[in-house]
């Protein structure tokens, strides 16, 4: 699992909101880090922050809709939470299209931002899981070799031991042993689960 604490990032130009906006998460028992402008906080933004992003629809420079694409071309796991204090609802919608998990309109009512907050950090967790998840799978993939890394394919795909051998001009037998190393170096459970394993890794898409 990730070192990196989740972290509450408000990014928001308004110094009164902003500051309000970061004592309330703070009594709420978060950690908060806040941002003047939608730069400063892609200046500072690394892949492997954990918690989510609060962003205030409306900003000189960046706007809040244009930070959260930016994010998303970073290929950003970290969940995003749009404010607004204009009612302005198109532009929330267009925010929940591009992937925002929740907009919330000011002046905060306090249970709806907690929620919403906890539910974007309940979301970053299960993001960045499932992406340590991957990269181990990833990992163990490549510790294959590359004939295993065929017979992998060729048994996922759900040929047979004799049709795998035929196809790759090596004895059924043979077939056996690598398919016995494959199952132990990708720690799968059962075929279905090397399967799902080889669908993750995108080896079936062809």
């Amino acid at each position: 699992m990730t070192d990196i604490s989740p972290l509450v990032y408000v990014v928001d130009d308004d110094a009164a909101a902003r500051e309000s906006l970061e004592a309330l998460l703070l009594s709420a028992g978060h950690e908060v880090k806040t941002f003047d402008s939608g730069e400063a906080f892609l200046a500072e933004y690394a892949p492997d922050w954990a918690g989510c992003a609060v962003l205030d629809v409306r900003m000189p420079g960046l706007s809040g809709l244009q930070v959260q694409e930016e994010l998303s071309t970073r290929n950003a796991t970290l969940p995003v939470i749009i404010v607004t204090g204009h009612g302005d609802l198109p532009m929330a919608v267009r925010a929940m299209q591009a992937g925002a998990l929740d907009f919330i309109e000011k002046p905060y009512e306090e249970d709806r931002l907690f929620e919403s907050v906890e539910l974007a950090l309940q979301a970053g967790q299960q993001q960045a899981e499932a992406s340590q998840a991957l990269t181990s799978l990833k990992q163990r993939f490549e510790n294959l070799t590359p004939r295993e890394r065929e017979v992998l394919v060729e048994v996922a795909a759900g040929h047979p031991n004799k049709v795998v051998a035929h196809k790759l001009g090596i004895s059924a037998r043979t077939v056996e042993i690598h398919r016995a190393r494959v199952v132990e170096k990708m720690q799968a459970r059962s075929l279905s689960h090397l399967v799902r394993m080889a669908m993750q890794l995108n080896l079936l898409s062809e």
